[in-house]
């Protein structure tokens, strides 16, 4: 079996350093599509360098996204095909707001390996903290086609049901055709969000945009219409990536208060769907959670 769970699990995890200044910041941004209307007091948090909103997603791309999914793929234990691997989910934990410009530490590790049957799955976990002490952790669910089936811990049923009732709030966020080609800039540089070739020969029509821009822009969504947009109230953030999403096309994004969703001292929860408007609500993000104050 190419994926050893034992000696993944026993790895000392490897740590390095990272640094991101306030254009990394507005980068990262622009590349989930803040800056529209440009003059907007609102959008001008996330663009405008004096006193920059830092969104708690931005995590997923600090210090070029370090040490991420491939950093994952190439622990001890862990020997697999690349074209059997997809990103099947993410999930971040803060603990404190991310400032605009920082110098952390980060240990990466594969926290757990579970066993799916026709697939493994690993989570990726990565550990960041600076000077003032723990900053994010950052959880990628690594989904390996062909790598199950040894019986091993088929780990937490991680589906939930779209809540009952209409959405509280349900906003479209329209796709820039250049958005894959903008975002990729913020770390990742995997051909298939750019090189019309590279997607046909995995099997898309056209370069796909980044699930984690989606991701992003989902966050983005939340914070505006139901936090106020105040960043600082993000606790935690949680998705799996169900499916593709082609730049131009305009995502759907519903969202359901729960918990007490006022901002309490108790906090709340927003859950939230999103789905491809023109090809008939596709799903594109499930069993998606903020967690909040």
């Amino acid at each position: 079996m190419p994926i050893d769970a034992a000696k993944a699990l026993a790895a000392e995890p490897r740590t390095g350093e990272i640094t991101w200044g306030h254009k990394d910041v507005q980068l990262y941004d622009l590349g989930i599509g803040a800056g529209i209307p440009a003059t907007d007091p609102d959008e001008l948090r996330y663009t405008l360098e004096s006193g920059l909103h830092v969104l708690p997603s931005f995590a997923t791309v600090a210090g070029a996204g370090s040490p991420g999914v491939i950093g994952g793929l190439s622990m001890p234990g862990v020997d697999v095909d690349l074209a059997r691997v997809l990103h099947g989910g993410q999930s971040l934990t803060l603990y404190r707001p991310l400032p605009a410009e920082g110098t952390a530490t980060t240990a990466g590790r594969i926290a757990a390996v579970h066993d799916k049957g026709k697939a493994a799955v690993l989570v990726m976990r990565t550990d960041v903290a600076d000077a003032d002490g723990p900053l994010w952790t950052d959880d990628a669910q690594i989904y390996v086609r062909g790598e199950g089936g040894w019986g091993g811990d088929r780990g937490p049923a991680a589906r939930r049901e779209t809540p009952a009732g209409p959405p509280d709030r349900t906003v479209e966020r329209t796709i820039r055709e250049d958005q894959a080609l903008l975002y990729r800039l913020s770390g990742d540089w995997n051909p298939l969000h750019a090189d019309p070739g590279f997607a046909k020969l995995a099997g898309f029509e056209r370069p796909i945009l980044h699930g984690l821009c989606t991701y992003g822009m989902t966050l983005k969504a939340v914070v505006d219409t139901l936090l106020d947009g105040d960043v600082t109230r993000v606790r935690g953030y949680a998705t799996r990536f169900d499916g593709i999403v082609y730049p131009g096309e305009t995502l759907r994004i519903r969202m359901w208060r729960d918990g007490s969703g006022d901002g309490g001292a108790d906090g709340g929860e927003v859950r939230v769907a999103v789905s491809a408007v023109e090809r008939d609500d596709a799903p594109v993000l499930a069993d998606t959670v903020v967690a909040h104050s």
